[in-house]
């Protein structure tokens, strides 16, 4: 028996050793953290297109009479707002605000919802549905059987094999269709700040639609990206990582996401906490750091000023596209404005860092307002 013996595997687990994935535990998964090199994905992405496996994450359908009014109970954003065809980010928050998830919410039809959560979170998340869950609505795991694939990058629209144009796609609008002759749920959203598509297709056909976009995407310089090149481009974005940029003890105004909060749809789990932090106002906030080239902040690095530590660095890394390292810090509320100095930890140094806007770049996608999953 292995030492990952016990972890889970996608569709795609053959096709990605085939391709020289180097192989990592992530959230109980066993997924490519590489192919070639971090560097090499992370500008396919940037330039041309990188084809993710994303079937680790949680595939979720709610459905029937009460299935709106139930996700409205159990979510911050607004889901009656959402018309058939499109998708909502939003947090699924505790009663004093801390965040369970974030996760995106496609409506396919009046009564019938998919749900994506994070692939660490599946089982907690699961668990507190099902304990919300009333007798009108269904709940049915899916990610067994429905595989998930992300292309995305600049080029992504015209590498995508779809049997149909996808210009009408508007940015986390979706429909079903055919990609290489395969039906699939083609939705226009993703997690690196670039244009491109997340594809629902049955696991036992994923195989053959991963082969069929790559091949098509070979002239054009696309490439398979893993988990590295999926950190990098989701940080330059700004876009949050669940058990990094926010956990249970991090509420949406602290993550900077105070946006997917709508206190005036009715009352919901976490309003009233979710009410009084807005009223009072967020005691920490996510911040931008820039470093010099070899000073990479990690995820708990201290963030200092004037002596004092002020925060604590979320998530870190080296942007090979943009030439330096980057980090997010969460820090006391109002303390900082853009272009004031820092100072971080750095493998046991202190470092100087610049506070800089957010988003760190602002890639090719549709929206100026882009989610984060992990």
């Amino acid at each position: 028996m292995t030492a990952n013996s016990t972890l889970k595997r996608t569709p795609l687990y053959d096709r990605h050793v085939a391709l020289g994935g180097r192989m990592v535990d992530f959230g109980g998964w066993e997924m490519p953290q590489q192919y070639t090199s971090i560097r090499d994905e992370h500008f396919a992405v940037r330039k041309a297109a990188g084809l993710f496996d994303v079937s680790h994450m949680g595939r979720v359908r709610i459905e029937g009479a009460g299935a709106e009014a139930y996700l409205q109970r159990l979510l911050t954003n607004d889901v009656a707002s959402v018309e058939p065809g499109h998708a909502v980010y939003s947090q699924m928050c505790k009663e004093d605000g801390g965040t369970i998830d974030d996760l995106v919410v496609y409506r396919e039809s009046k009564d019938r919802f998919l749900v994506v959560v994070n692939a660490s979170n599946r089982d907690k998340d699961v668990g507190w549905m099902k304990h919300h869950l009333p007798s009108d609505v269904a709940l049915a795991d899916h990610t067994s059987d429905l595989g998930l694939i992300a292309l995305q990058g600049p080029r992504a629209p015209e590498i995508l094999p779809a049997d149909e144009d996808t210009d009408d796609i508007p940015y986390f609008g979706f429909r079903r269709g055919k990609v290489a002759g395969v039906e699939a749920i083609i939705s226009r959203t993703g997690y690196t700040g670039e244009d491109g598509f997340e594809l629902f297709v049955a696991s036992d056909r994923l195989g053959h639609v991963w082969d069929a976009i790559l091949e098509a995407g070979k002239s054009a310089g696309a490439l398979p990206a893993g988990l590295g090149a999926r950190d990098a481009t989701r940080l330059e974005a700004a876009l949050r990582l669940y058990g990094n940029d926010m956990d249970e003890t991090v509420n949406p105004y602290e993550a900077g996401l105070g946006w997917t909060v709508k206190l005036t749809k009715g009352d919901f789990i976490g309003s009233d906490a979710l009410k009084q932090i807005k009223a009072q106002g967020a005691r920490r906030s996510l911040i931008g750091l820039k470093t010099e080239p070899g000073s990479i902040a990690r995820h708990g690095a201290a963030v200092m000023s004037e002596g004092r530590r002020v925060g604590a660095v979320t998530s870190g890394t080296h942007s090979f596209f943009l030439g330096y390292p980057i980090a997010l810090a969460m820090v006391e509320a109002g303390t900082f404005r853009v272009g004031d100095r820092v100072v971080v930890e750095v493998r046991g140094r202190e470092a100087p860092a610049e506070i800089v806007k957010l988003p760190f770049y602002r890639g090719s996608a549709r929206s100026a307002v882009s989610p984060t999953r992990s």
